[in-house]
């Protein structure tokens, strides 16, 4: 979904910080070899509502379960998250290290633990080194700063290969609005949701309702839209956390302002959702996969999901190997009922299948030509309805397999 709204880019390298009131740092503590950050702290001036959607894998991790346990009385002030670490199937000690992390820097800010929302990314099944975190918190919250975002977004990398922010503006209810965000992912990336951990910043006045309501939405046309690898992580989380300095009259659901405040945090949170797709490991290609003309919008999010998730396409556009009927056993084994002769499938514009047959050796060579692009579509028509769908997808290349085979290592 390319989005038509116009908006007004803040600083990029402020990304998190680029609202009004917010500060952050990042810094080495000890969990990642020496030199690498490690350790991120994301703080408001003053609390305000927070939104936030998890994992849907039935195994959590630690920091998932503090965070949904805070949200309930939906008010944050500080986001804590560290890499090198997932803090993941590490049982009672895991979950009492978690809540440990975020008492102290509540007890450093003067503020009730439950507005402070932690985060943890990194290997699977060891133990946080909690006591590294803890001396690390004090340094951490004295280098705050409305310019330490892109430390921020560097000290929550594991395998990307770059950091990730954004930061947008647009004006509501008179009042400049800014929203701010950083992500990382790179690996295990899959939609319900996507594998990765994104924090986005405003300084607008919003109902939390309204920002709940407002964040899920932004995921289902974003995070919920990007596939690499097909595998859904433990830790996955995005957060929004707003603080109201910008003095709007305050956002609520169905309103014009909300409207607009939706559009601004969907481009936010699709610029960094194409940002993990582009860093995906191994990657050198990223795809749109379009279906429309379906009975439902969950039929034509089968049918896109299937072919993004498919080893044989992904391999084939990897190799620049213009295999449309890769594609098209792909659509027949998604689980939805389709009538083959209305199927069309085209490539980047190009036509390749019409009323479900091929055109051709010379459409084929046309098709060619789209596969050695970095980024294109592949457009399915299903002739079954007027819904539609779409997912970003990538390559599966070696260097996937070689960074994952030694990813422990």
């Amino acid at each position: 979904m390319s989005m038509t709204k116009k908006t007004t880019s803040a600083s990029s390298r402020r990304g998190i910080t680029a609202p009004q009131g917010f500060r952050a740092a990042g810094i080495h503590c000890g969990i990642k070899k020496p030199c690498l950050l490690d350790l991120t702290l994301v703080a408001s001036e003053q609390s305000g509502p927070i939104a936030g959607v998890f994992t849907r894998n039935q195994v959590v991790a630690a920091p998932v379960i503090v965070d949904r346990l805070h949200l309930r009385q939906g008010v944050g002030r500080a986001i804590l998250v560290n890499s090198g670490n997932a803090n993941a199937c590490t049982g009672p000690e895991g979950l009492a290290a978690a809540r440990m992390t975020a008492a102290v820097v509540a007890r450093h800010m003067g503020i009730p633990a439950q507005h402070v929302f932690v985060g943890s990314t990194g290997v699977i099944g060891r133990a946080l080194p909690v006591h590294r975190i803890i001396k690390g918190i004090p340094r951490l919250i004295t280098q705050l700063s409305d310019r330490g975002g892109l430390d921020a977004a560097r000290a929550i990398m594991t395998t990307d290969l770059r950091p990730k922010s954004i930061a947008l503006q647009d004006t509501i209810g008179g009042r400049l609005i800014t929203i701010g965000g950083m992500a990382k992912g790179s690996g295990m990336i899959h939609p319900n949701m996507a594998t990765m951990l994104a924090y986005l910043t405003t300084d607008a006045s919003i109902a939390k309702s309204a920002l709940q309501q407002a964040l899920r939405l932004a995921v289902n046309e974003s995070f919920n839209c990007i596939s690499v690898d097909g595998d859904m992580s433990t830790n996955d989380t995005v957060l929004c956390l707003a603080n109201g300095i910008a003095e709007n009259r305050t956002i609520k659901e169905r309103t014009a302002a909300f409207r607009r405040f939706l559009l601004l945090l969907i481009e936010a949170c699709q610029t960094l959702a194409l940002a993990i797709c582009r860093d995906g490991e191994g990657v050198t290609k990223v795809v749109n996969i379009e279906v429309t003309g379906a009975a439902t919008v969950a039929k034509a999010r089968q049918v896109a999901q299937t072919i993004a998730t498919s080893n044989l396409v992904k391999t084939a556009l990897f190799g620049e190997d213009a295999n449309w009927g890769r594609v098209m056993a792909a659509i027949g084994r998604a689980g939805v009922p389709i009538n083959p002769s209305k199927l069309n499938l085209s490539f980047g514009g190009i036509p390749m299948v019409q009323s479900g047959m091929g055109l051709g050796l010379a459409a084929e060579r046309r098709i060619a030509q789209v596969f050695r692009q970095k980024e294109f579509t592949i457009t399915v028509g299903l002739g079954q309805g007027r819904h539609q769908s779409h997912i970003w997808t990538t390559d599966l290349s070696f260097d996937y397999v070689r960074i994952n085979a030694s990813y422990r290592s």
